[in-house]
């Protein structure tokens, strides 16, 4: 690895000879002696790892165990021990946390208070979405919330303000380029990447850490996207959203908040915070995994998936994308650059269906986008994950819908056509039949959406 350099609780730290697949948990417990951030679940679902890091994006909390050390080059960082002052001078939020008695055994205390730091910082009040990626199993959430309402109204310390002019002018102006294993110019990496299709592509590393946390993976030539700024840029293009490769999922939730509520709803229970500040949706989309939660709703949108290799772009619609389970219409040295989507689809709804609401995997995930006109459906574009091996549309459903009013009476013949469709599996989520079960019913769901009937669990009252 190439010579890293970030902010450590405002001290400049330069790391040299390690590997690139080191966590930024493990250079904390073990090199520098940083044992408040913990290690519980080591892929990202408990938040006791908690990291806030900055650059010139702002600040964002982060899981340090599948956080690699080349993907924090320029940046910093600031652990539970950097939420004191100078002086020794306690957090508010780690104030409110003792007067409300947020904490009892103390091992999520520090995640916590971590996140809880970063909203506090952006002015956040929304605790719940905050906090839903840090789990206590003692306190409870009670107290825990009591004390994010009673740290609102404090002042951000001015400790925690420094970090984002420190980096620009003191650690990025430092930072030597990584080479080919942290790239900077999308021309230049397109190229190195087509001589070298062994390489693997890291953006948020949300999936890829797991290979290494908990398969003990080598991985063949480690090479971090995070400093190409091009996968990264939303452009509107007329009618269209351009969204680059490297857009975070939280970052695509706020662009299409407006646009299209329904899919950022979604999107908001898309993993954590943490996650959705980390993974991107062109590495959702490059993993091909049958129960990615992006997939589904941009194939409904009519989505277009821009691929390129070397000086080479094609570009395909995105359902065409998927082959079989994990096997895409990829060549070698080939990357997602970039997907394109309608701005208006105002009959999009996206429905998630999964056992805990936060945070979780889904069992089905579908997309509905029906289009009436003259009280027929005109056309009708309707996916799902968790149905197949791969994201999938259901064509005989939408040929069931099409040319026919859409009513109960219709929408209770394609249930039955959707049994042609899809022949899901059975797992530790959910049965085969429940799938099905919950996919033909989220079809009658959307009716009565469209209509106006309240259809959310947050929503619905005795």
């Amino acid at each position: 690895m190439s010579e890293i350099a970030f902010l450590l609780n405002g001290t400049p730290v330069r790391v040299t000879g390690d590997a690139p697949t080191r966590t930024l948990l493990d250079f904390l417990r073990d090199t520098k002696g940083l044992t408040g951030t913990k290690e519980g679940c080591n892929e990202g679902d408990c938040g006791a790892c908690t990291v806030m890091v900055t650059d010139e994006a702002g600040s964002r909390a982060l899981n340090a165990c599948i956080l690699f050390l080349p993907q924090l080059q320029g940046k910093a960082v600031r652990t539970v021990e950097g939420l004191s002052g100078p002086g020794g001078q306690m957090h508010p939020v780690q104030e409110a946390m003792v007067t409300q008695h947020g904490s009892q055994c103390g091992f999520c205390t520090p995640g916590f208070c971590v996140s809880m730091a970063v909203g506090h910082l952006q002015g956040r009040t929304d605790h719940d979405t905050v906090l839903a990626g840090n789990l206590c199993r003692c306190t409870g959430y009670a107290p825990i919330i009591r004390a994010a309402k009673a740290a609102e109204c404090a002042p951000v310390p001015e400790w925690m303000t420094t970090d984002a002019t420190r980096v620009a002018a003191q650690v990025a102006a430092e930072g030597r380029d990584g080479g080919a294993s942290l790239p900077r110019d999308l021309d230049q990496f397109a190229a190195w990447y087509a001589a070298n299709p062994d390489a693997t592509l890291i953006a948020g590393a949300t999936d890829v850490g797991l290979w290494v946390t908990k398969q003990l993976r080598d991985l063949p030539k480690p090479t971090f996207l995070g400093g190409i700024a091009e996968l990264k840029r939303i452009d509107r293009q007329g009618d269209t959203l351009r969204i680059g490769a490297g857009v975070t999922v939280e970052a695509l939730r706020q662009a299409i908040a407006p646009l299209h509520p329904s899919f950022a709803e979604m999107l908001r229970r898309y993993a954590s915070l943490q996650v959705r500040n980390a993974a991107t949706i062109g590495g959702n989309i490059a993993n091909g995994s049958p129960i990615g939660d992006g997939p589904p709703a941009l194939i409904a949108l009519g989505a277009t998936l821009h691929l390129r290799r070397g000086a080479a772009r094609r570009e395909m619609p995105l359902e065409d994308f998927f082959l079989d389970y994990r096997k895409q219409e990829r060549l070698p040295g080939e990357f997602v650059e970039a997907v394109t989507i309608p701005v208006e689809a105002p009959a999009l709804r996206v429905y998630k269906l999964s056992k805990r609401f936060d945070q979780d995997i889904s069992a089905v995930c579908g997309a509905f986008n029906v289009i009436e006109k003259d009280g027929k459906v005109k056309d009708a574009r309707i996916a799902f994950g968790g149905m197949a091996g791969i994201p999938k549309r259901a064509a005989a459903t939408e040929a069931a819908l099409i040319g026919k009013p859409l009513t109960l009476e219709t929408v209770a013949l394609a249930k039955e056509a959707m049994a042609q469709d899809f022949t899901p599996m059975s797992d530790m989520r959910a049965t085969a039949g429940y799938r099905l079960t919950a996919a033909q019913n989220m079809l009658t769901r959307y009716v009565h959406d469209l209509a106006g009937t309240p259809v959310s669990v947050l929503e619905v009252t005795p």
